[in-house]
């Protein structure tokens, strides 16, 4: 299934950039930095100085990101990306190499709202020979500068203590450049 997914991707890459005439190809490289957030345990609770606890998700690690690729109009992009994300409680970075998929329509004059996914690997660093498939879904609104705010929802397929694999919700900022 993974094999047919990626020669799907493929498929459509090489479609995109062949229907372009040389002088019309358009590349674009993408940067994100983004804070993985983890529920909050003690919410609602008051602690010894009488501070209550009153949010619902605490920054729990960092994630930078980089990718090029080949887009159309802007409105839909495949790249391949790379990134590194550090997970703070799990004490565990990853680095995930995945083709990335992006469909962006306008939706105002001046902004446009975006869904991503992402498929391949991820090797955990540090912790001997981890190795897992990789998916995430991101969610954002960008401007017309490519400036962008999301949150994404990553799977790493990495096990971890009693979970089946290592997984985050991250919000963060995003620059698109074409």
């Amino acid at each position: 299934m993974k094999k047919i997914l990626a020669l799907v991707l493929f498929f459509v890459a090489f479609s995109m950039y062949a229907q372009q005439e040389p002088e019309e190809r358009q590349h674009y490289s993408q940067f994100d930095i983004a804070t993985s957030l983890k529920g909050n345990s003690t919410y609602g609770e008051i602690d010894s100085n009488g501070v209550r606890s009153d949010y619902w998700f605490l920054p729990d690690g960092l994630s930078v990101k980089y990718g090029i690729g080949i887009h159309h109009e802007k409105w839909v992009a495949l790249g391949i990306h790379t990134e590194i994300d550090w997970l703070g409680t799990d004490k565990l970075v990853i680095v995930p190499v995945f083709a990335n998929l992006r469909v962006c329509p306008k939706i105002g004059k001046e902004s446009r709202v975006y869904l991503q996914a992402g498929f391949g690997k991820s090797f955990g660093i540090g912790r001997g020979s981890l190795i897992g498939g990789f998916r995430k879904i991101s969610l954002g609104i960008e401007n017309d500068e490519g400036l962008s705010l999301f949150i994404q929802i990553s799977n790493f397929g990495i096990p971890l203590k009693n979970l089946d694999s290592a997984a985050s919700l991250s919000i963060g900022l995003s620059l698109f450049t074409f």
